[in-house]
């Protein structure tokens, strides 16, 4: 059987990924904080082709959140760096994957060079129809609604007018649809400012091992678990 066919009752439309763990996973292993970074984005690419694999046509993952920018200089200037990296080197593979990629969040304490390079790669892979990847950089969930009501002020929205609808249109992507699961790798229990508008109705899937360590077995123990959930959305 086709594998997309044999995933297609029970996966997700769209998922998203809290990668949480790398940096105690490195610290476990008696490892440089850095090498914990390396290896999540590692495992970002390996996880991205897996869902790509099983038909999942929106993926959404946690990279950098707006509380980020208060941990050590020295570990936020590698994430940008390598954040940049993944940018223009994967750009190839995105194209090759058929894969439309998106940042969401706030422009705002992103060097130049950063801004050129998410500008340039949504923009070279805007028509790729296979899948999307939308990385949520400089994110927070709270900061996304504040925008949004703030450019529904500029633009002199009528409140009487104003509903979940027009809401939607300006948030970061309002294109995507609302993610049917979340998963949070590491052992915390919490969405820590994730997708606070778009994770209402998100089926909310936690599991202890750290981001470099989640597999296949465990992507689909979460499918299987996921599939089992009955999902009325408040009927």
């Amino acid at each position: 059987m086709d594998q997309n066919k044999q995933y297609e009752k029970r996966i997700p439309g769209h998922i998203a990924f809290i990668m949480d763990g790398n940096r105690r996973w490195a610290k476990a292993r008696n490892l440089p904080t850095f090498e914990g970074h390396r290896r999540g984005y590692k495992k970002l690419k390996e996880v991205g082709a897996w869902c790509l694999k099983r038909g999942i046509k929106e993926t959404t993952v946690y990279a950098f959140s707006t509380e980020n920018w208060n941990r050590e200089a020295e570990e936020v200037t590698y994430l940008m760096k390598l954040l940049r990296l993944a940018l223009t080197e994967e750009l190839g593979e995105f194209s090759k994957q058929n894969l439309r990629l998106k940042i969401i969040g706030s422009r705002e304490r992103l060097d130049q060079k950063l801004i050129e390079a998410i500008e340039r790669a949504e923009r070279q892979t805007a028509a790729n129809t296979a899948g999307s990847l939308s990385i949520a950089l400089n994110y927070g969930g709270r900061a996304e609604i504040l925008d949004a009501l703030r450019a529904m002020v500029r633009d002199g929205m009528d409140e009487q007018k104003i509903t979940e609808a027009t809401i939607r249109k300006y948030l970061y992507a309002p294109e995507a649809s609302d993610p049917d699961m979340i998963i949070r790798t590491g052992g915390e229990q919490r969405l820590s400012n994730f997708l606070s508008w778009q994770s209402v109705y998100s089926e909310l899937y936690f599991i202890e091992p750290y981001w470099p360590d989640f597999s296949e077995a465990y992507l689909d123990g979460a499918f299987a678990w996921y599939a089992a959930r009955e999902r009325r959305h408040g009927k």
